[in-house]
């Protein structure tokens, strides 16, 4: 047995919880990244500095949409929605890790595990509906520049936003009551770094094969149609780009939806990975990894990619700098 199994086994059976019966499991406790256990205090320092790097970015895009009128215009609504829903997708998942890696608070109660399940999958549902809705309004900007006024009005852009946000919330809600009817009885152990309906799914003391067929046919549903429609938007985008008469303006729009395309991907492939497979799980270290490209490093780079390098934002934030 290498260094690594072993240290993995003492953890666990150290970390059994006492309150782990044979007919109930009360709470469960959270084994994300299992071959890197001795580097907790590395990883503790990594991910706040990620986590206050994405709150301060993200935060600032958020209320700078709302303070500044210059941006209350409909691109920048989103990109406000899309700050605000990276925010909250860092804090359902990191200031867990953070106590974990600190302090080794390991244990989740159970309500609290599926109420985390929930909200991250809702989250998860509406970004990919709101990254939607932002490629249809590029898409308008760009091949209909005349007609977006009229196109793209404050209730249109107002009914789409909500649209995202109620779909989103209630996508999840089959996974999460079908996920509550099944019997957890031990093992109460999670591999992976916060509450998820795969890894959940694998600890649960009957046949989830219609659990993993319904979580997979949601995922796919949502995830592909989006994400065919957001691949739609960029193509029509990318050749009115290249019907451009002038060098400059081609380059100058085509880096700028490339940069959103590239985040898009980012988010779009792990998820699709995570979520649209006929097994519950791999192996936890790839799962862990996988996902951190959707629940870390997509929020940290969205407000550089979608913000920091636009000049009205840039703008207005000296704005409210200088006025301090």
């Amino acid at each position: 047995m290498c260094l690594s199994d072993q240290v993995e086994e003492d953890y666990l059976q150290s970390a059994v919880s006492p309150n782990l019966t044979l007919h109930l499991v009360t709470e469960f406790i959270i084994f994300g990244f299992p071959s890197l256990q001795k580097y907790h205090i590395p990883l503790f320092c990594a991910f706040l500095f990620i986590y206050l790097f994405t709150v301060t970015g993200n935060g600032s895009i958020f209320f700078l949409v709302i303070l500044d009128r210059h941006l209350h215009t409909p691109m920048y609504f989103f990109v406000g929605n899309l700050s605000f829903l990276d925010l909250s997708y860092t804090t359902v998942t990191i200031p867990k890790m953070l106590s974990k890696f600190s302090m080794h608070l390991d244990t989740i109660s159970y309500a609290a595990c599926f109420t985390q399940m929930y909200i991250f999958l809702s989250l998860a549902a509406t970004e990919c509906l709101l990254l939607t809705v932002m490629a249809y309004d590029r898409y308008v900007a760009i091949c209909s520049p005349l007609h977006y006024p009229t196109i793209m009005t404050r209730r249109l852009y107002l009914l789409l936003t909500a649209m995202a946000w109620s779909c989103g919330c209630a996508t999840p809600v089959p996974i999460l009551i079908l996920a509550l009817k099944l019997p957890f009885c031990g093992p109460n152990i999670i591999h992976h770094y916060y509450c998820d309906h795969p890894p959940l799914l694998q600890l649960a003391c009957t046949n989830t094969s219609f659990n993993v067929a319904v979580g997979s046919s949601i995922g796919a549903f949502i995830l592909l149609v989006t994400f065919s429609l957001v691949v739609v938007s960029y193509i029509k985008i990318i050749i009115t780009i290249l019907n451009i008469n002038t060098k400059e303006g081609r380059m100058k729009t085509f880096s700028t939806c490339a940069s959103h395309f590239a985040v898009v991907n980012l988010f779009y492939l792990p998820l699709i990975f995570m979520y649209v497979r006929p097994t519950a799980s791999y192996s936890s270290d790839v799962d862990s990894l996988v996902a951190m490209l959707y629940t870390v490093l997509t929020p940290m780079m969205n407000p550089v990619i979608y913000s920091f390098r636009n000049k009205e934002i840039k703008e207005a934030f000296k704005k409210k700098v200088h006025l301090k």
